[in-house]
């Protein structure tokens, strides 16, 4: 690379950009209307920028104070100009931004286009759109000058493995005293954005709703406003159109799918604060970047401000949109963004009318908030950990797969009105996955009583379970850790409700004592078990520890997790009566073999691997040989 900065200089896109660019040059999108969306959107962004840095310094809009965005198609030339008076870039802004995706989980993103039938919305969604200007366009030039430098910069690419930076000749960058401009050669594919009709179209289609004015420069030199530009959520609802709310979603949240829900409301009295929040349809592509945060933009009096000010809650950071305020100062610091009182006040109101949606959606259009679940379920979840104040608002509003419920989720409502006589809890039971969940041996004497059990399968679920939690005076209560007993809930089956065979206490408590010594500090404890009607063993936690998934969880990421877990045995079971027997006749050895196989069987059914697989296997062959034996 040239170290003269006074010449053009060659570079090579970020591996990740050059396979982005392949698929935008090489794949064949219905809808290339994108380009223009994106390029209009950064180009406001780029007038936003420049209006709140002249807040602190009013000299970077001396002498152009009228932020606009110009289209001007030239079909002899068969380009497409898009031009903004915004902050603009220099040159190492221009090599940063159009040169690298600097956004965690790339890869990912990369991925997801690749598989997606809608790459157009990942496009939108990760924040990469002005590459989508390379499916119309086979060489893009950028002049840019930033606000308060003297000079300007070219950016330009054919879309292959690289771009030229160089100094702006004189004729360009008297085109630009500040800002951005973007000559698109456009493909012959691509001619239809050369016509005024069509620009018009895509702009009322899509950016209809930028604040700032967007200026179509016809082919006689005409210049006319072709958006509204006004602030949709500063209107009376009656005002706006479904269609209006859709586009406008699709232009804040960068999407293209139908939003799920819509608030539009103002507040007024003490601080006034106009409000436009969207719940989507599809999560968007963030939803799982690790930073968990929010994405509604913070305006001052119609002045963009950031979209950084975390007006909602990390578990609510799936909502788009905008809160535009009359009494914030337009100078808000990221300290005051923090502690400033009147914010405070916008964030608990915010929540507060999310969640009140959510749950009028719930109660009245159940099918819409089951989707909404569908998508944004386990974020809301982290709620149950993270907002102790409102975990019981949240709790009513959390759905569940159970094991009575089929492929139909349940509200905590519907599980306490089936509450079954005598039973005052509300069971769960976390693990990896429904399949292994619905086969694990603690479901047992649940299902032998017609007991309900919650099946939680999402990481979040082995955390928001570790506080105490109740709905309705009913405490949510855990099949493995602690105690259960479902002694007093009468059996399903009559039929089955037979006399117990004599309880031989002594030989019992002599089963287990045998047990726990074959087994040593290998568990807590060893006990008879109330959860076991057809299974030999089972592992559990004790009631202080952590849940056993949470255990595993923990062990995975190297964050403890050792705790010893306590193995309950079915003291009616075959294998341990003849445990039982075996110690009665002094066969040690039958004794250890048959603990140890019983350990092992419980870590087994509880997705685990024995500690040593290979004696686990050579006990198990040795039982089977044994039994073919004594058949033969």
């Amino acid at each position: 690379m040239n170290g003269d900065t006074g010449t053009a200089q060659s570079h090579q896109f970020q591996a990740e950009v050059a396979e982005l660019l392949n698929l935008m040059v090489h794949s064949v999108y219905s809808e290339t209307d994108v380009f223009l969306r994106e390029l209009i959107s950064n180009a406001s962004d780029a007038c936003d920028k420049v209006r709140y840095e002249a807040i602190a310094n009013p000299a970077l809009l001396a002498g152009d104070e009228r932020l606009a965005i110009r289209l001007k198609p030239d079909a002899a030339a068969k380009t497409l100009t898009i031009a903004d008076n915004g902050i603009g870039m220099d040159r190492q802004e221009l090599i940063d931004n159009l040169g690298t995706v600097a956004r965690s989980g790339t890869k990912a993103f990369l991925k997801g286009l690749k598989d997606a039938k809608d790459g157009l919305g990942l496009i939108g969604q990760f924040g990469v759109g002005f590459y989508a200007a390379f499916m119309v366009a086979d060489r893009i030039e950028v002049t840019s000058r930033r606000a308060g430098t003297p000079d300007a910069w070219v950016w330009s690419s054919t879309g292959g493995a690289g771009f030229d930076v160089a100094p702006a000749s004189a004729e360009q960058a008297g085109r630009v005293a500040r800002g951005t401009e973007i000559v698109l050669h456009l493909k012959e594919d691509a001619a239809r954005y050369l016509q005024a009709y069509e620009l018009e179209r895509v702009v009322r289609t899509y950016s209809d709703h930028i604040l700032f004015p967007i200026e179509l420069i016809d082919e006689k030199g005409e210049t006319r406003q072709v958006n509204a530009a006004s602030a949709l959520w500063q209107r009376s609802k009656s005002d706006v159109k479904p269609e209006d709310y859709t586009q406008a979603y699709r232009s804040i949240a960068m999407a293209f799918d139908e939003p799920a829900l819509t608030l539009h409301y103002k507040v007024e009295g003490r601080q006034s604060y106009a409000v436009l929040l969207f719940v989507p349809t599809t999560p968007p592509f963030d939803l799982s970047d690790p930073s968990r945060k929010g994405r509604v933009k913070l305006y001052v009096r119609r002045v963009y401000i950031t979209d950084d000010a975390e007006l909602l809650p990390a578990y609510l950071r799936f909502v788009r949109g905008v809160v535009d305020s009359e009494d914030l100062p337009l100078n808000l610091s990221r300290e005051m963004l923090q502690n400033n009182p009147q914010v405070r006040q916008i964030r608990s109101g915010l929540v507060g009318r999310v969640l009140g949606e959510l749950e009028s959606t719930a109660t009245k259009e159940a099918e819409t908030y089951e989707k909404v679940w569908q998508s944004f379920g386990p974020v809301l979840k982290e709620g149950l950990y993270e907002d102790q104040e409102r975990r019981s608002q949240l709790l009513a509003l959390t759905r569940f797969s159970t094991t009575t419920g089929g492929d139909k989720l349940r509200s905590l409502k519907d599980y306490v009105a089936d509450l079954k006589p005598n039973q005052t809890e509300i069971y769960y039971l976390v693990g990896e996955s429904m399949d292994r969940l619905k086969s694990n041996p603690k479901l047992e004497a649940a299902r032998a009583r017609g007991v309900e059990v919650l099946l939680l399968t999402d990481p979040i679920d082995a955390f928001w379970t570790t506080l105490p939690q109740e709905f309705d005076g009913k405490p949510l209560k855990s099949l493995s850790q602690g105690d259960v007993d479902f002694g007093l809930v009468p059996l399903a089956d009559k039929t089955d409700d037979k006399v117990d065979e004599k309880v031989d206490a002594a030989g019992d408590e002599a089963i287990l004592r045998a047990v726990k010594e074959a087994l040593g500090d290998k568990v807590a404890d060893v006990r008879p078990s109330q959860r076991l009607t057809e299974s030999a063993s089972c592992l559990v936690a004790g009631e202080q520890g952590r849940d056993r998934e949470l255990e595993r969880l923990l062990a995975r990421q190297n964050r403890g997790g050792n705790a010893k877990p306590i193995l309950e045995l079915n003291m009616k079971h075959a294998l341990v009566r003849l445990l039982g027997a075996a110690r009665t006749a002094g066969q040690e050895q039958d004794v250890g073999d048959l603990a140890s196989l019983l350990l092992d069987q419980a870590h087994i059914l509880d997705g685990e691997i024995p500690s040593d697989p290979a004696a686990f296997t050579r006990r198990l062959n040795a039982f089977v040989v044994r039994s073919l034996e004594t058949k033969g």
